[in-house]
């Protein structure tokens, strides 16, 4: 595996790390074209991939996957067979299976929740991929894997993010979380309250405060006075 390769997907995967919370173990699902191709190639997917990807990864696909390469017989019979050695998740097409790219774009509506990366070398589902922000797409190119670049919609994506112009409800109940368990909701209400104590006493009762001193300050002198001139008169 070359250097200038893996930097390239060491830096690709900081930004879904970062911008999209992508995690280990990495959840890779794969459809029978890309089965097709790692057979062809000669690529250990289960023992390259984690390498490549610098982290665990749990490789899967689907039932659609699995039913689309049978259906297509002996020319994808060893693509079956490895497709079959991987986990299989839960798709919405129990009772009537679809294509196999299909289901795989439907794995990853509402936001791919899951952080499902896509393995294909189908060019109209990559395109599609494309369109949603968030996804990674694994292909295979002379012999090796790689990691696509992030697409325009996620860049796109990720610029709003950093303008506050878009913000994801389930990332804003986490910054609410974070908030919380760092006291920081607590710490915001109490600068508030400060605010409030820190007001000065009101300039109109200490004018009269002063007023009341300066007169019972002048009685007891006028009192002195006229006892003075009672002394003096005798």
């Amino acid at each position: 595996m070359g250097v200038t390769r893996q930097k390239h997907a060491k830096k690709i995967m900081g930004f879904y790390k970062h911008n999209f919370q992508f995690r280990e173990p990495f959840q890779v699902l794969l459809d029978g074209t890309f089965c097709q191709a790692a057979l062809r190639n000669k690529i250990q997917i289960r023992e390259q991939l984690p390498g490549y990807l610098d982290g665990a990864a749990q490789l899967c696909t689907t039932r659609c996957v699995i039913k689309e390469l049978e259906s297509l017989g002996k020319a994808l019979y060893g693509a079956k067979l490895i497709a079959q050695r991987f986990q299989v998740r839960n798709c919405s097409h129990h009772k009537t299976p679809v294509s196999g790219s299909t289901c795989l774009l439907s794995m990853i509506e509402d936001g791919n929740p899951h952080h499902f990366f896509i393995a294909t070398q189908d060019q109209d589902l990559s395109n599609k991929v494309k369109r949603k922000p968030g996804i990674p797409l694994l292909f295979i190119i002379q012999n090796t894997m790689v990691l696509d670049k992030p697409s325009p919609k996620s860049l796109a994506f990720v610029q709003k993010l950093q303008t506050n112009q878009l913000v994801p409800e389930y990332q804003k109940q986490s910054i609410v979380e974070l908030k919380e368990k760092e006291g920081l909701v607590k710490q915001e209400g109490e600068k508030r309250r400060k605010r409030k104590r820190a007001g000065g006493p009101n300039p109109l009762s200490c004018l009269k405060k002063k007023k009341k001193k300066t007169q019972e300050g002048q009685e007891p002198s006028a009192g002195k006075k006229k006892r003075r001139k009672r002394k003096r008169n005798r």
